[in-house]
């Protein structure tokens, strides 16, 4: 059994064995086209299909980088998570199998099926490249929208009926603002190897300074945003990925990460919003609507989330050694100085 991770070049070969045991499919089964997908750099993703007999099976297999960038990454996790949202009306992928001993590939790693529909463009950004980019305005709001109808669909799970309470960390204190603020800290302080920078230190102290708890913790998506849905050719909702940092928190988390990461590919980028994008007073209301959960703290949870999205930026930065002038926390940074600047309000 190989010990040595594998190099991309060599994946498709690696798997063709554990694909035909797997799958029950006999020695002629074969791996064909695989790629690495750009999207995401927390986990490495890689489309391929498997030809056999009886045609051609599009999957996706998933490994850790070759440098951790969250100090608990564990495939087991998002696994998890996955399999136990299959029976509800979530599109969520299919796990195949997870491996995570010795084996041809070198690594952990899992294999899932391939959902269909296209997602909006990461980078560039949805509002300058992609089907976002390229559909009329009520398409980019039914887009909009069914992002949003999908977060509010996750934060209204049962998650105690779904087994999910291992997503709590009861080791970083008692309720899931608290846990949430301490792990924060924690994993700043791993990524950097020391104290964070002063910006990540003021965020720290001013979410400790507001702590506070919801009525109702609820599971969160963790990575909700318009570049992790999949939407058919009619503009609708048919995939739902990324579930490596779903945790339980609170109904505003999911919510204040998709309006930080689309201030960030607009606003923060110099360019507003494409026509048919809601604005953020129409998404608030839209999810109190929908949840019937009145939205409070959502400016304080955009700086919990732009100082979460910081966490791999900055072990990027401080293990890699990149350059002053490569400053990849930089919309980071802007929208914590930004709303820390002026108390963290709740949302408008």
């Amino acid at each position: 059994m190989s010990t040595t991770r594998i190099p991309p070049e060599h994946l498709g070969t690696a798997l063709e064995q554990p694909v035909r045991d797997h799958l029950s499919l006999t020695g002629k089964a074969r791996v064909l086209d695989l790629t690495r997908t750009e999207r995401g750099f927390a986990t490495e993703t890689y489309l391929f299909d498997v030809e056999d007999e009886s045609g051609r099976t599009p999957l996706v297999m998933r490994r850790p980088p070759d440098m951790s960038l969250f100090p608990d990454y564990d495939l087991l996790r998002q696994v998890l998570v996955m399999r136990r949202l299959a029976d509800t009306a979530l599109p969520v992928p299919t796990v195949s199998w997870l491996e995570r001993g010795d084996n041809p590939l070198g690594s952990p790693y899992f294999v899932m099926n391939r959902l269909a529909g296209k997602a909006p463009s990461d980078f560039p950004s949805y509002h300058t490249a992609g089907n976002y980019f390229e559909a009329t305005p009520g398409q980019r709001a039914r887009m909009w929208w069914g992002c949003v109808e999908t977060i509010a669909e996750v934060n209204q799970l049962d998650w105690r009926a779904l087994r999910l309470d291992f997503l709590a960390y009861p080791q970083h204190g008692a309720g899931v603002i608290e846990q949430g603020v301490n792990y924060l800290e924690a994993a700043l302080r791993w990524a950097c190897e020391g104290d964070p920078p002063e910006t990540y230190r003021r965020a720290i102290a001013h979410l400790r300074d507001n702590l506070y708890e919801p009525d109702q913790p609820c599971l969160c998506w963790g990575d909700a945003r318009m570049s992790n849905i999949l939407y058919d050719n009619d503009f609708q909702v048919s995939g739902v990925l990324d579930w490596e940092i779903a945790h339980l928190g609170a109904p505003e988390s999911d919510l204040g990460w998709l309006l930080f990461l689309d201030w960030a590919c607009s606003e923060y980028e110099g360019h507003a919003p494409l026509p048919g994008t809601p604005t953020r007073a129409e998404t608030i209301a839209y999810y109190e609507k929908r949840t019937g959960h009145e939205v409070h703290n959502l400016e304080y949870q955009e700086i919990f989330s732009a100082a979460l999205l910081s966490i791999p930026l900055l072990r990027m930065t401080h293990r890699v050694q990149l350059p002053p002038e490569m400053d990849i926390t930089g919309f980071c940074t802007a929208r914590i100085e930004q709303l820390v600047g002026r108390g963290g309000r709740a949302g408008e």
